[in-house]
């Protein structure tokens, strides 16, 4: 196990799961993973199967010191990531954020979202779409419905505003990892406070 996973794991109980979907984003995710080892959280990295291409699998196990999963274990395997305390998902794509919202359970990473709702889990949600994916109507529904259930979503103005179709890795540098980082740390708080 790397330094950097082993240290990590000694400073702190708190498991933090990032979620990251097939968008370019994903490509920079280490960037969230290491602000959240700035705040003192054990991060654990998971992709939906299609975010696996975007994502550097080796680099980010070696820095958290787990495995990257993306899929369902096999019956009577044991679980190798700790049990989350909260989850970031970002980059979210439009189709993550619908099958969510609908209950969906078809990858691990929709699996841990729903559940997660279930068990009352601090959420933070960061979509990255461009303007006609996200003009679609059951995807605003959508993400109104996963904030009416305590689901952070950062979207919009003043975050990261839908980009034009084919654009979207022009944007990488503006994405979001620390608003990101910022919101969990305050949704945790409400839910410790109502816990």
């Amino acid at each position: 196990m790397p330094a950097v996973g082993r240290y990590r794991k000694a400073m702190s109980a708190r498991v933090l799961y990032v979620i990251a979907c097939a968008a370019p984003p994903t490509s920079d995710v280490a960037r969230l993973v290491s602000l959240g080892q700035q705040r003192g959280w054990d991060v654990c990295v998971l992709t939906t199967p299609s975010g696996r291409r975007f994502a550097d699998v080796a680099a980010l196990a070696e820095l958290t010191g787990h495995p990257v999963r993306s899929e369902y274990k096999n019956p009577g395997e044991p679980d190798v990531l700790p049990p989350a305390d909260a989850i970031i998902v970002a980059p979210a794509t439009v189709n993550t954020i619908n099958k969510w919202a609908a209950g969906i359970c078809d990858t691990l990473a929709l699996g841990i979202l729903v559940e997660a709702i279930g068990r009352g889990l601090p959420v933070v949600a960061v979509p990255f779409s461009n303007r006609a994916h996200a003009a679609h109507p059951a995807f605003t529904e959508n993400v109104a419905r996963l904030r009416s259930w305590g689901v952070t979503v950062l979207s919009g103005p003043g975050v990261l505003p839908p980009h034009d179709p084919g654009s979207g890795d022009s944007q990488l540098r503006l994405f979001p990892w620390q608003q990101a980082i910022d919101a969990i740390a305050a949704a945790g708080e409400i839910s410790a406070s109502r816990g």
